[in-house]
């Protein structure tokens, strides 16, 4: 299946937002959230999220689907990447609103921004989970096998790019989850 990969990367990227939903309502509650956590979070959502997961679907899924006749111009594939370049503005406007929770301890922003983030991505994944993929599944059935070596190969090369592997995110997710849950406990 020529999805398979990505729905790995969406459930990747769910327990991240989970996390990011409870350190948002332990900022509510007035707790201090250290680097060890926000920095990861940042991580996560620039590198992982953005210029792995994204960039596979930039290379690899999009392309294939314009094979099969799915313009680029408008569409879901428009949508999609309008999404993400919305995700990447987000994104860089949470690392500067952290950057200033650091230092000052003021939080409005950060809450602001990591909720829009979270917001953002869980309606970007429910498009491309509900809409996009069972689109791809059954456009792409004949180039299934070429479209998942392709989005392994990106990963890699991306991943090996960011000096990371995918085991490195999968257990950054896991800490980030364990350590949010400490922190409001």
């Amino acid at each position: 299946m020529s999805t398979a990969s990505l729905r790995r990367d969406h459930e990747l990227i769910e327990k991240v937002i989970k996390a990011m939903e409870s350190t948002i309502q332990l900022l509510h509650d007035g707790k201090q959230i250290p680097e060890s956590i926000l920095l990861p979070v940042i991580d996560f959502s620039k590198n992982f999220t953005d210029v792995c997961h994204h960039t596979k679907e930039e290379k690899s899924l999009f392309p294939a689907l314009e094979q099969a006749g799915m313009p680029t111009n408008m569409g879901p594939i428009a949508m999609m990447l309008m999404d993400h370049q919305r995700s990447r503005e987000i994104g860089t406007q949470m690392e500067e609103s952290a950057k200033l929770y650091l230092s000052s301890g003021n939080s409005s922003k950060l809450i602001s921004d990591m909720q829009q983030y979270v917001e953002h991505i869980t309606e970007h994944l429910w498009k491309e989970n509900n809409r996009l993929f069972m689109m791809a599944e059954a456009r792409l059935q004949y180039v299934a096998e070429k479209v998942d070596k392709e989005l392994t190969q990106i990963e890699e090369s991306k991943l090996q790019d960011l000096g990371k592997t995918r085991k490195h995110y999968e257990e950054l997710a896991e800490n980030l989850t364990k350590d949010v849950t400490e922190k409001g406990n």
